[in-house]
């Protein structure tokens, strides 16, 4: 609709591998949003390339490492930025805040589809304003809310769980492990990453823990999704020291993640089980001395 508001004709919403969150997929039904699979274009054939929610080219994207967009808005707290403009905003709890302002700046009428999309992004990255909430979001929230249709809201809000979703924090809560107020936990192979956060978010509702990693394997990377409750540490500052020499890492004050290429945290010529294994006890000795240097464990 911005792009509508400055006679851009033609807007196509891109994306990578698979969309795997019950909630994200369920938006798409409900709303009618037709992404479209980077697969299916190139990117020369684009005047302009805006990135929304992300900001590094490669880094939880399939672009090409050294493109660099015309268009970053996003709100995650990332470091060596290129792109002609740049709205990075870690201050700010959801990015879907940052293009509420964009539309109240522009003066763009809401639709009900838009309003709703947009305070069901808020919803679903503050865990319903219970996570990062800044005074942004309950601004973002009120200017919506006339327009949103909340029956919509609660449907999405109550998406199920797929099996492997279930599954998936099934075997976080078997494999985990404790020391002190701090939790580590692999899932091994996940063929779904967005397992790896609705774990974490989980686990930290266990009676006295106040920090929690999941990692799995996805493909031939560790993936790595990290909360907490602590207002001592800085889960994204302790994620970044710990992996972005080896991969990439980070984020805010209560929740980071991270990728890191198989190979560099344990060995892979073994037998399936025992690399795993390996990469496993790898990691979490890893996780474990860093935390440890934050956090009395």
């Amino acid at each position: 609709m911005i792009a509508e508001e400055w006679g851009i004709s033609n807007v196509e919403i891109l994306y990578a591998g698979a969309v795997t969150h019950q909630q994200n997929r369920a938006m798409i039904n409900v709303l009618d949003i037709d992404p479209v699979h980077i697969d299916d274009h190139s990117l020369e054939q684009f005047d302009l390339i805006a990135f929304v929610d992300h900001s590094i080219a490669g880094r939880n994207n399939s672009v090409p490492e050294d493109f660099i967009p015309d268009i970053v808005i996003d709100h995650h707290p990332t470091d060596g930025i290129r792109a002609k403009y740049i709205d990075q905003r870690a201050g700010v709890g959801a990015t879907a805040t940052l293009l509420t302002r964009y539309l109240q700046a522009y003066d763009i009428e809401l639709t009900e589809r838009l309003a709703t999309a947009l305070l069901f992004g808020v919803h679903r990255e503050t865990l319903n304003f219970t996570r990062g909430t800044t005074p942004a979001e309950h601004a973002a929230a009120c200017f919506l809310h006339p327009a949103v249709d909340h029956s919509t809201i609660e449907t999405l809000s109550n998406s199920v769980f797929t099996p492997e979703t279930l599954g998936g924090i099934g075997d976080a809560i078997i494999n985990r492990e404790v020391r002190g107020s701090c939790l580590v936990s692999s899932l091994g192979r996940v063929s779904e990453r967005d397992i790896l956060p609705q774990a974490a978010d989980y686990l930290l509702k266990l009676e006295g823990i106040s920090t929690t990693i999941v990692f799995g394997i996805v493909e031939s990377e560790i993936h790595l999704s990290a909360r907490t409750s602590n207002a001592n540490l800085h889960i994204g500052n302790l994620m970044r020291e710990t992996f972005d020499e080896v991969g990439s890492a980070g984020g805010h004050h209560d929740m980071a993640g991270g990728q890191v290429p198989l190979g560099l945290l344990g060995a892979t010529n073994d037998s399936e089980d025992v690399a795993v294994d390996l990469i496993n006890k790898s990691v979490t000795t890893r996780l474990f001395e860093a935390l440890s240097s934050w956090t009395d464990i």
